[in-house]
């Protein structure tokens, strides 16, 4: 390199993201990691912070429909500006591959561009009257801005063929995001990953993600199935999507809902698909950004519902072959939708707003903590921390004063939500009912608690009426 000082220019920086540690969205899908090799992010779930951490970790590519977490990491960290955020690719670059052979380059000025995206560097190989070309001596490949794989020839060329893989991402399947763990190799993939995060990046996953793929009714009923137990002890809330091509708010949507079970009182439903300048986002994804950014705003406690809060947004979509469809929905139609226990996008006083508090749950499911996001949200919130507060006192010698610590400690703790004006109220007790001499034998310590988060104030109701009596002051 020639000698001196020099400057190296970074695209500007969308804002270094607000970090929020009361809600942690996992995300699962796919990503351009071919742009990253080196790092092996398969099946691992990472923590990303900022946009330039996402691209770093991961590539980033504008294709959200072939590369998923991409369409997650825009919303997040462009257009909320809210993190952490953990993804989890499913794409292997091992198996989620085809081969490309005798692609015939267009050689000027000493450069020539691959025609195929996805191109995994490692396995390209240029061929010239018959030989290989060394890679440094006689090329430099590297990735232009739109993903394509740049040749840069340093000795003279003028026919050249190129041989390599490419990613291959409609060979994911749903069984991919799904995963499983295997016995003899050890390690998890998809969805069980899930287990992973909290022991490898001390973060409680709150919010379970796959856009795209949790349209598959098996997809989301595992992502249900894991929001009820993370690590046997935790639980999360999944966000998950309607089928975006059912237009029909009064029968198709509440039937797909149902007929394929998205009831669940950990998750929340969203429908349509919403954009802003051209680009489509699942309204989950949204949702999820939006719950974050309240939490910002309360102090990292997800007590407040992200409903009726500003999206980012410029039009409701809907999918209609490969095109899409603009949405205009009208306060009644969002309440009946609402009234179904599914999430929309509205456009009235506020402008675009997530619109909806229920529960996938609801209306069959009419328990205050299994009803609204926000309390259900709150409840887990609640639960994971008394998990992971009393923990430490495990093993210790059950006596008077062990039952006095956890009940004293726990007690402040709440004490302080409720001064944050995150619970109503909240209390702990250690009853002797509860706790007779053969449980206490057995090491067994039964302690109650007793809470009441706000519930969202979605009914505001005003009586006007005609007071006669006003009309005496016109000559009075």
């Amino acid at each position: 390199m020639p000698h001196g000082s020099r400057v190296f220019e970074e695209p500007t920086s969308p804002g270094t993201p607000a970090v929020v540690s009361g809600i942690v969205p996992v995300v699962f899908g796919t990503a351009p990691i071919n742009l990253v090799e080196g790092i092996e992010n398969v099946n691992k779930p990472i923590k990303c912070e900022s946009f330039t951490d996402f691209k770093k970790q991961f590539g980033y590519s504008n294709d959200w429909n072939n590369y998923t977490l991409c369409e997650v990491a825009d919303a997040a960290f462009v257009q909320f500006e809210v993190a952490p955020f953990v993804f989890v690719n499913v794409l292997d670059p091992e198996v989620h591959k085809k081969e490309v052979t005798q692609e015939t380059l267009t050689i000027e000025n000493h450069k020539a561009t691959l025609k195929n995206v996805g191109v995994l560097k490692k396995s390209l190989k240029l061929i010239a009257n018959n030989s290989e070309l060394k890679k440094d001596i006689d090329y430099i490949a590297s990735f232009n801005e739109d993903g394509l794989v740049t040749i840069a020839f340093l000795t003279a060329q003028t026919a050249v063929t190129a041989e390599y893989d490419v990613l291959d991402p409609s060979l994911v399947t749903s069984s991919d995001i799904i995963g499983g763990y295997d016995v003899d190799t050890g390690k998890s993939s998809g969805l069980e990953c899930i287990n992973k995060v909290f022991p490898r990046l001390r973060l409680v996953p709150s919010l379970i993600l796959a856009p795209k793929f949790a349209l598959d009714p098996v997809v989301a009923a595992v992502m249900r199935a894991k929001a009820k137990s993370v690590n046997t002890y935790l639980k999360a809330f999944a966000l998950t999507d309607v089928d975006t091509s059912k237009t029909n708010v009064f029968t198709d949507v509440f039937s797909w809902k149902s007929d394929n079970g998205f009831t669940g009182e950990l998750e929340g439903v969203c429908w349509p698909l919403v954009a802003k300048k051209g680009k489509v986002y699942h309204l989950s994804t949204h949702l999820a950004c939006n719950i974050l950014k309240v939490c910002i705003l309360n102090k990292n406690y997800p007590y407040e519902s992200a409903s009726n809060k500003i999206i980012p947004i410029d039009k409701i979509v809907v999918k209609n072959g490969d095109k899409y469809e603009e949405v205009e929905l009208e306060p009644n139609q969002a309440e009946i939708l609402n009234d179904q226990g599914i999430v929309t996008a509205l456009n009235f006083v506020n402008g675009f707003v997530t619109w909806g508090n229920y529960t996938a749950a609801y209306p069959n499911v009419t328990d205050v903590k299994d009803k609204f996001h926000a309390t259900r949200l709150m409840h887990n919130f609640i639960s994971n921390t008394i998990v992971l507060k009393t923990w430490e006192k495990l093993d210790g010698p059950i006596r008077r004063r062990f039952v006095d610590e956890i009940v004293d400690e726990m007690n402040m703790w709440m004490n302080g939500l409720q001064g944050e004006g995150a619970v109503i109220g909240g209390r702990v007790e250690a009853r002797a009912e509860d706790n007779p001499n053969e449980q206490l034998v057995n090491g067994k310590v039964v302690f109650r608690y007793f809470v009441a988060e706000p519930t969202p104030g979605q009914v505001i109701e005003n009586i006007l009426q005609v007071d006669t009596s006003y009309y005496d002051k016109i000559f009075n």
